[in-house]
């Protein structure tokens, strides 16, 4: 059972249900070019319609500092909303509160959706004033929180209007819970994760949190030059954060001391310079030349690694092992990509993968539809992976 309560511990016929989405999508002359936020949301919202429930929509966009910024409305939402609700009609209020808002509202009969303007165009939201919380509540009769991606931030919508009114967590949100406590909280071991990206600097939380957490620890991307650095391999013209090598070597310890195993590159995929095609080789980690730098781990390290994977039940994945961006420095993640994937499919491996640049890399392998969780969350997967709490969750928990 989840500690949190959820959509089917409500009793919503009739009421009207506040739903705190997520719908940050981008938006380009007034159209949005991705409506995969809007598609993720659509559960939630369909759900409680069909629970007779009068839904009321709201989200920030943008940072527009407390202030009306016209490109930052959500106006642009209500058709790509409306259309991923299959052709429902979504009324709109040009504010989040006041009596606009309230009469619309308050015109909602069971079954229908509204969105409200951007919530971010009071000051209080980012503050998490409780008088705008008090306004925002004056509009529902039930909170639901669906936005997991705006957990980690204490604002008015995602954590104080939680305390005001009965709460639950939204489908998007009951899934990423539920991915997470698999993963971290509660998982099958052995587990594994992954972590690649450019720099030890800004995923020291996670790295420390994680050696105490999993029974292996699979470092890739920049930070893993930092690591060997530490160690005294001459790793040439890499990327490398010469000034966290103590840093690099305190995890190290550390991780020695959990018990917890990492694995670091034994070859990589070396070039002079840092672009599509560049000429490159594969070398022993040991014998980078000092002209060339790293932008790959090479077959051997790929191979270790698909190796350890066939015996761990659960694996986290956050970072790239190499510049996946550029060809052929994306072959070592889209190998252990694919091979994740199959076990996932196979019913071997539970795997939970989030972070900007970790989708990125998932989809251009061709696998981010196979892995058993991706989250597209990006700030608040990574404090989750710190072991931060996260307030928005917090108070869904209270």
């Amino acid at each position: 059972m989840p500690d949190f309560k959820t959509i089917d511990d409500l009793d919503v016929n009739g009421k009207r249900v506040l739903v705190r989405a997520d719908l940050n999508v981008p938006v380009r002359d007034g159209v949005v070019t991705d409506t995969t936020r809007i598609d993720r949301s659509a559960e939630t919202i369909k759900d409680l319609m069909d629970k007779g429930a009068c839904v009321v929509v709201m989200s920030h966009f943008g940072r527009p500092k407390g202030q009306r910024v016209p490109e930052m409305s959500l106006r642009p939402i209500v058709e790509p909303l409306s259309k991923a609700l299959g052709g429902v009609p979504v009324a709109f209020a040009d504010d989040c509160i006041g009596p606009g808002a309230e009469t619309l509202v308050n015109g909602l009969a069971p079954g229908d959706v509204a969105l409200l303007e951007n919530v971010r165009f009071h000051a209080g939201e980012e503050k998490n004033d409780p008088d705008l919380a008090r306004q925002l509540a004056e509009l529902g009769d039930i909170y639901v929180n669906d936005a997991f991606s705006s957990a980690h931030r204490a604002h008015a919508s995602t954590e104080y209007l939680a305390q005001l009114l009965p709460s639950a967590a939204g489908r998007l949100m009951q899934a990423e819970l539920e991915a997470l406590g698999k993963a971290l909280e509660n998982p099958t071991r052995p587990v594994a994760a992954i972590v690649g990206g450019a720099k030890v600097s800004t995923k020291l939380d996670l790295l420390s949190n994680m050696v105490a957490k999993v029974d292996m620890l699979i470092i890739g991307g920049g930070m893993a030059n930092t690591f060997l650095f530490a160690q005294g391999i001459e790793i040439g013209s890499s990327l490398c954060e010469k000034d966290m090598a103590d840093t690099a070597r305190a995890v190290l310890e550390k991780a020695k001391a959990e018990g917890c195993e990492i694995v670091l590159p034994v070859d990589a995929v070396v070039a002079g310079e840092f672009k599509e095609g560049a000429a490159n080789e594969t070398v022993d980690i040991k014998a980078v030349p000092a002209d060339k730098m790293i932008l790959d781990v090479g077959s051997a390290s790929a191979r270790m690694v698909v190796d350890k994977l066939a015996g761990c039940k659960t694996l986290v994945w956050n970072g790239p092992m190499g510049a996946f961006e550029i060809k052929p420095f994306d072959a070592a993640t889209n190998m252990v990509a694919q091979e994740a994937a199959k076990l996932t499919t196979e019913g071997k491996l539970l795997t939970v993968a989030g972070g900007g640049d970790t989708v990125s890399a998932l989809s251009n392998a061709g696998v981010g539809d196979k892995f058993s969780y991706v989250s597209t969350a990006g700030g608040a997967f990574l404090e989750w992976l710190e072991g931060k709490t996260l307030p928005g969750v917090a108070a869904l928990r209270d």
